[in-house]
């Protein structure tokens, strides 16, 4: 039997989200752009005789089927008709239900440690269609970096230039529905076939400070209706971000995590100081380019 590996699975933010309506096939049509971030959770594979399970001490993840790192391993074991099993320990850093993209990530952990566990050799290009099938942000945890999403998010392109920043986290404390966020955003959305925010910036290879300002996500008013103590942080939050020179203040997916961007340790680390002065427990942490997420998966650790 193989031995045990162990991964990261890094987080992401939306540097910005823009829903241009509803697909044919029910989902929503988007915009984004991904940032992985270097906060992460770990990921423990143990090879087993034949069951797929999970172990996690977070009382917020499920420990069976419906946890989205077990529907990879499975998945994968069936496209490549694999006999063997794998216990899957979860170890949890990034917020749950918070627009970080947690589960998803540890979705394509598996994925990616598996293909190497089992020596089935697809890499991210034979995982894609796999990672499509269990959840929109998946394919992108195949990539990492900075990237532009689109269709669902699930269609995924790296940009040339990468984004290098500081980012300090606030995690609310109030898990927002992303089901219940979109269905929000239903009730007022007109559609359109185009919105020109994301693609300028994109087009501008993220240089200068004042593209930032065109970046916004469509989903943090339907986020603050959804969970309305949470407005009244968001609004502090983003005041004290900004004050500290924060270069995006944003909620991030559907919520409920904000953060902000920086250019350098000092402002963020400084940020991160003035929003626990104000009660509001902080996190800061880099960005990862493309190169870095690649290098990071170059070598995963075995024991």
């Amino acid at each position: 039997m193989p031995r045990a590996r162990r991964v990261k699975s890094y987080a992401k933010i939306n540097l910005g989200l823009e829903v241009l309506g509803l697909r044919e096939d029910g989902h929503h049509e988007l915009r984004t752009l991904f940032q992985t971030i270097d906060l992460h959770d770990d990921v423990v594979l143990r090879p087993r005789p034949r069951a797929v399970s999970v172990r996690c001490r977070h009382p917020r993840v499920p420990r069976d089927e419906t946890n989205l790192a077990v529907r990879a391993a499975e998945a994968l074991r069936r496209y490549a008709k694999v006999s063997t099993g794998v216990e899957i320990e979860i170890t949890k850093r990034i917020p749950v239900a918070a627009g970080l993209g947690g589960g998803s990530s540890n979705a394509a952990a598996v994925l990616m440690a598996l293909d190497r566990m089992w020596r089935l050799g697809l890499g991210p290009d034979g995982l894609h269609r796999l990672a499509r099938r269990l959840g929109a942000d998946v394919p992108y945890f195949l990539l990492g970096g900075t990237a532009l999403g689109l269709g669902r998010g699930d269609e995924v392109y790296p940009l040339r230039r990468q984004l290098r920043a500081w980012v300090v986290l606030v995690d609310p404390g109030l898990p927002v529905s992303t089901a219940a966020v979109f269905s929000r955003i239903d009730r007022s959305l007109t559609p359109r076939e185009n919105s020109t925010s994301i693609f300028y910036f994109v087009s501008r290879e993220l240089e200068g400070v004042g593209g930032y300002r065109l970046l916004v996500n469509d989903l943090e008013e339907a986020a603050m209706e959804e969970a309305p103590a949470l407005r009244d942080r968001v609004v502090r939050v983003r005041d004290v971000l900004r004050g500290e020179g924060a270069r995006l203040a944003a909620l991030t997916g559907s919520g409920s995590s904000f953060f902000g961007l920086f250019d350098g340790a000092r402002a963020a680390r400084r940020a991160g100081v003035a929003l626990e002065s104000h009660g509001f427990p902080a996190l800061v942490a880099r960005t990862l380019t493309l190169e870095q997420y690649r290098r990071a998966w170059s070598s995963p650790r075995a024991r």
